[in-house]
């Protein structure tokens, strides 16, 4: 991933936090036949004693991704979170010069590592039961693995397969105008908000990464 200067963001735990915000990947793999793209959930795990963590998650069965990969070569999580036309009406040096171009805002994080498969019905249903507490959280009646009949979740079980990366590489980037003076993310910032981003006026109201 090409990353300028003022758009990397360093942070373990900042990039963490992208991960667990949005954590459908882009998990991209080397098969037989080339390149593959596979859109996963993945869990962070930060608690392994590991630098950057794990991400844990599972597959079909039937998906040929968990036995046609190459273990030798590293595969690649991509994860992103909100992301924003920006026009270049909202920047203010626009009226002074006129000197201003569109732009595509945006978060990602690059997480790199080994691919394990885990074919093992008790790290599936604790992996299941994790990604579940996670996103059920918020709920006012939160859904657990346990609400469903034992037979029927150990059933499903069957039909899928446990992956695991151990990160050994993560990078972020944060294109969120940093690039840009005071005076325009002000402009960035009003026009997000107008049309309903907040999220990523926040970003860019967060400022440079430090």
């Amino acid at each position: 991933m090409y990353i300028p200067k003022h758009f990397e963001e360093p942070r373990i735990d900042v990039m963490q936090a992208l991960i667990r915000d949005h954590p459908l990947a882009t998990l991209v793999t080397l098969s037989a036949d080339g390149l593959n793209a596979n859109h996963i959930p993945l869990h962070l795990a930060a608690d392994d004693g590991s630098h950057y963590g794990s991400l844990r998650g599972h597959v079909a069965r039937a998906n040929p991704l968990w036995r046609d990969f190459e273990k030798q070569t590293e595969v690649l999580a991509i994860f992103q979170s909100e992301n924003a036309y920006i026009s270049p009406s909202w920047y203010a040096t626009k009226r002074e010069s006129g000197k201003v171009v569109p732009t595509w805002n945006y978060a990602a994080v690059h997480a790199y590592g080994q691919l394990k498969v885990i074919d093992d019905p008790a790290w599936l249903r604790q992996q299941l039961e994790a990604l579940t507490m996670e996103r059920e959280a918020t709920f006012p009646e939160p859904w657990s693995v346990a609400d469903a009949p034992h037979d029927f979740t150990e059933r499903l079980i069957g039909q899928i397969v446990g992956i695991e990366i151990n990160v050994t590489r993560l990078l972020g980037k944060w294109k969120v105008s940093q690039n840009q003076p005071p005076e325009n993310r002000i402009g960035v910032i009003k026009g997000l908000n107008d049309f309903d981003q907040p999220e990523m006026a926040a970003l860019v109201a967060a400022g440079p990464n430090t």
